[in-house]
């Protein structure tokens, strides 16, 4: 019996690393290219490994382009979403799970109602109230309007309603308000949930792609996503400056996951425990 668990396991395992390893030959064949010449990246048959190992796709998108004001950009953006998302979601989701009032879970049930919406339906009221603000091609357009996620408050709450009551009596005795509750007491508790949302906020606004397309006009508000698209029109035959830049654009988002990875697992493991 303990004989076929074994085979089990490792039947399971190959099957899994298999998957795994089919899935990274895509990344794998872009990281090849990018450091191929433009001659042997078109040749026939192809090669995994570069016969001749160049670094001017790297210097052609870094220098000829304006491949860095477009992370900067990106970098502006996603930071100041970030910072506006938090902040919304746990001031909304501690409402949410600790304060009664009236409507409560009408109003929280509305939000989720809201989660169902399709971008399209209401990216284009967004667009015209977003041109009669004036905000056309600022920053104000590419950050303020996705500075609150009802996912995010969705997943606090979940976690802050699993939180004793008890805690919040205990804060009041030592003469601690209901902010500093929120700031020291709850905050380092939900921590895996808070990382969470920053992970995927983070990975959300760096991949805008339509949004900023729409809202942007001038070169130098392009994010990243948007730049690569109009360089990869531009370049559409040069493959290795193709997969360079598109190799330092998922860079960050790849060591940031691994980074985070186990907060991610611990939120969601414990996002369902009450509520």
């Amino acid at each position: 019996m303990r004989f076929k668990k074994i085979i089990g396991k490792i039947v399971i395992y190959t099957i899994v690393t298999a998957g795994a390893l089919f899935s990274l030959l895509p990344f794998l064949w872009m990281i090849s290219t990018s450091f191929k010449t433009q001659r042997e990246a078109i040749q026939i048959p192809p090669t995994w490994i570069p016969k001749v190992f160049t670094l001017d796709a790297y210097k052609m998108v870094w220098t000829k382009i304006a491949f860095p004001r477009y992370i900067y950009v990106s970098f502006i953006v996603a930071t100041f979403t970030l910072i506006g998302v938090v902040l919304t979601a746990l001031l909304a989701a501690y409402a949410f799970s600790w304060f009664k009032f009236k409507g409560r879970e009408t109003i929280f049930m509305s939000l989720l109602a809201l989660m169902m919406v399709p971008v399209p339906v209401y990216v284009i009221p967004l667009f015209i109230l977003v041109q009669y603000l004036g905000w056309i091609d600022t920053y104000y357009a590419l950050i303020i309007p996705w500075s609150v996620n009802i996912f995010a408050i969705f997943l606090l709450r979940q976690h802050m309603r699993g939180i004793p009551k008890d805690l919040y009596e205990a804060a009041v005795i030592d003469g601690c308000g209901r902010l500093c509750f929120l700031f020291r007491i709850i905050l380092p508790l939900i921590k895996p949930a808070v990382v969470t949302i920053s992970i995927f906020n983070i990975i959300g606004s760096w991949n805008a792609f339509m949004w900023p397309l729409m809202v942007v006009n001038s070169n130098n508000m392009r994010p990243i996503q948007v730049g690569l698209a109009y360089f990869s029109q531009g370049e559409s035959t040069n493959y290795p400056a193709l997969m360079a830049a598109s190799f330092i654009a998922i860079l960050p988002l790849v060591i940031l996951f691994f980074l985070a990875q186990k907060q991610i697992v611990a939120s969601y493991a414990k996002s369902g425990l009450k509520g």
